[in-house]
């Protein structure tokens, strides 16, 4: 049951927590009592800029024929990827991030002096204790801006945008932030497994969002969004902490404490497809509802680029045509936090999505977490 009224309620199982603030905390009927749910309305701020940026080396289809037991044919049915980019050894995630930052700076027309906040999505940093202080340094941000990552796996970049625009719409300050989601998953992955394997690339975009004026719902770009997550899921999608003994020579028999390492990335495709094509269309069905729209006011759609199966399923279940989702799976596979604004950097530089164009977006993944956002172009 959706909670209306102005404070948050936050839903566990019977228990609930009361205080303010300006958006909705709910526990859907269709959950389990673990799970919890945000939405909310209209942000008083517009993406202007967006930009993107992956590395130049390619691992294609053809490739993974002499890595595993698949083929082109076979990868292209099930999931629409031909070719995936890949981060080499030598090469660091914040350089792209810090790429695709720029890129989506020069875009907007706005400085790196100018930002006030920045926050990096990704499952994946160059240093485990956060990247984004790292890359708005290197774009020429001043100690004044406020850089930290967000975790949220596929759905970090909207969650990160929404979070963003709760900080812009506060008052007068912030008035400009960059939101980045940057992963480079395929340093997770077992490339021995062939189910997974076949999924995965690295990448990064970024977008610029600037306030608006309060009052002036015309002005604004972030018409409404609807996020959720169940730890339920959590088992089907993953990259646990796998640490290993390590004994310190403390007095006596000293003390046993663990070395830090992950296991690779682990996920029930059977299940994350189920959990996808159910939720998502629930999802963006509440976001649009909490902006005042219908699925006929929707330009385009841009769903996390994870399978071209989802998408078609998505697309299908709210009744949008497949001309108008957007869609760079071909070439990039899941790039996990970067797959959206990649795909939405090259939909904007090719004149596809225009000025006052609605996208309705989704992200969904590990946690499990998911959401939407309804975005007005520019």
């Amino acid at each position: 049951m959706i909670i209306t009224k102005r404070s948050f309620t936050i839903a566990l199982g019977f228990l609930s927590l009361t205080g303010s603030s300006a958006f909705t905390i709910a526990s859907p009927k269709t959950q389990s009592s673990t799970s919890l749910a945000a939405s909310s309305g209209l942000m008083h701020c517009r993406p202007i800029g967006i930009g993107s940026a992956a590395p130049d080396t390619t691992i294609t289809n053809f490739d993974l024929e002499k890595v595993v037991d698949t083929t082109d044919e076979w990868i292209q049915t099930r999931t629409g990827i031909a070719q995936r980019h890949v981060l080499t050894s030598t090469e660091k995630l914040h350089d792209l991030a810090v790429i695709a930052g720029r890129n989506a700076l020069e875009m907007a027309g706005v400085k790196p002096e100018e930002l006030d906040l920045v926050i990096c999505a990704t499952s994946s940093p160059d240093d485990m204790f956060g990247d984004a202080p790292n890359i708005a340094n290197k774009l020429g941000c001043p100690t004044s801006t406020v850089a930290f990552d967000l975790t949220a796996a596929c759905s970090g970049f909207l969650f990160a945008s929404v979070t963003a625009g709760k900080f812009l719409t506060s008052g007068d300050k912030p008035q400009r932030a960059l939101v980045l989601g940057a992963d480079a998953l395929s340093r997770w992955v077992d490339w021995e497994d062939r189910n997974v394997c076949i999924l995965f690339g690295d990448g990064a975009g970024a977008m610029v969002l600037e306030s608006t004026p309060q009052g002036d719902s015309a002005a604004s770009g972030l018409l409404g969004y609807a996020a959720r997550s169940n730890g339920a899921g959590n088992v089907e999608l993953n990259c646990s902490y796998l640490g290993k003994p390590r004994t310190v020579a403390t007095p006596g028999e000293g003390t046993v404490i663990s070395s830090a390492s992950y296991n690779s990335l682990f996920m029930n495709g059977k299940e994350v497809y189920k959990f996808a094509t159910r939720e998502v269309p629930e999802v963006l069905s509440e976001a649009l509802d909490a902006a005042g729209m219908t699925v006929d006011d929707v330009d385009f759609l841009l769903l996390h680029q994870a399978n071209i199966r989802i998408m078609e399923t998505v697309a299908k279940r709210l009744g949008i045509p497949m001309e108008k989702v957007i869609t760079n799976l071909n070439e990039y596979g899941n790039t996990s936090a970067a797959s959206i604004p990649l795909a939405l950097d090259a939909a904007v530089r090719s004149g596809k999505v225009k000025k006052g164009d609605v996208i309705a977006c989704a992200g969904f993944g590990a946690g499990l977490s998911w959401g939407a956002a309804i975005l007005r172009w520019g």
